[in-house]
């Protein structure tokens, strides 16, 4: 049962983090070079299929890193499967917190009427982007050092 868990876990954090270094790398930068009416249309469309399932694969890794953890024997990864699991909970928790709030605002905006003050917010949310995205990195990376290891 650990080795089927152990794969899952990376699975998930893999995808976690494959997802997440890919919008990075050539979403982020497509979405800052548009005009904000196109930002704000592309945005909605972009974010259709992510919201409902990123949030499902993110939180069943952390659960299957707890169970892990909890299943381990002492003496072996078992620290490495709480550290992947609070990494992945802060992937969680700066989408929830950081990320989400920001894509909710861009959301309710009418890309036909901007307003002349519009306080653009891609460079703040770039910036939470990117520690979620060196977050689920690690975690992928200590994933598949426990699994390694065990």
């Amino acid at each position: 049962m650990r080795e089927l868990l152990g794969a899952v876990a990376v699975l998930g954090s893999g995808l976690t983090a494959g997802v997440l270094f890919c919008v990075a790398l050539s979403v982020v930068p497509a979405l800052r070079a548009l005009p904000p009416d196109r930002y704000v249309q592309t945005h909605e469309l972009l974010g259709r299929n992510y919201d409902p399932t990123m949030p499902l694969i993110v939180l069943t890794t952390a659960l299957v890193d707890v169970l892990l953890a909890i299943m381990t024997p002492a003496g072996g990864p078992r620290s490495l499967f709480a550290v992947a699991a609070v990494l992945t909970v802060g992937v969680s928790l700066v989408s929830h917190l950081c990320n989400v709030p920001i894509n909710r605002r861009v959301k309710v905006l009418d890309p036909a009427a901007i307003p002349a003050d519009w306080a653009d917010p891609r460079p703040v949310w770039r910036r939470w982007h990117l520690l979620r995205t060196v977050l689920a990195v690690v975690a992928l990376a200590v994933n598949a050092a426990a699994v390694a290891v065990a």
